[in-house]
């Protein structure tokens, strides 16, 4: 199956930053200004951007809608893992934070949608 943003409302952020010249921060303030309820995690932060942010997907809500990766793939599978454990089946990896390894692993998840290569900041112009 694949994700269909418009339904989407919740979005957890793995990597936000306070950088703003990261695409943790760009993800961010660009899911934000197009009314998304953004939600930044990371273990480095209290607050990014004004917004509380989580140190783990262990920290989410339960009804976060979707999880945007834009972390090393190491970090990425192993918050994968967590995330899918909990019950999240939505997950959105931005270039460069997938890799070959994730993408067999997903295959693995039948019950789980993802999203590989394309940029969310793009799809979600509409």
């Amino acid at each position: 199956m694949s994700i269909n943003l418009r339904e989407i409302r919740r979005v957890a952020i793995v990597g936000a930053t306070t950088n703003p010249q990261k695409f943790g921060n760009i993800v961010l303030k660009d899911l934000k200004k197009k009314g998304f309820d953004v939600l930044p995690v990371s273990p480095k932060y209290d607050v990014i951007e004004g917004i509380k942010t989580y140190k783990s997907v262990d920290e989410l809500p339960d009804d976060v809608d979707l999880i945007v990766f834009i972390v090393p793939p190491d970090v990425g599978l192993e918050e994968l893992k967590k995330a899918y454990s909990r019950g999240f089946r939505k997950f959105w990896f931005q270039p460069g934070a997938e890799s070959e390894e994730i993408i067999e692993f997903s295959k693995t998840l039948s019950d789980a949608d993802f999203s590989f290569i394309k940029c969310i900041m793009v799809q979600t112009n509409w």
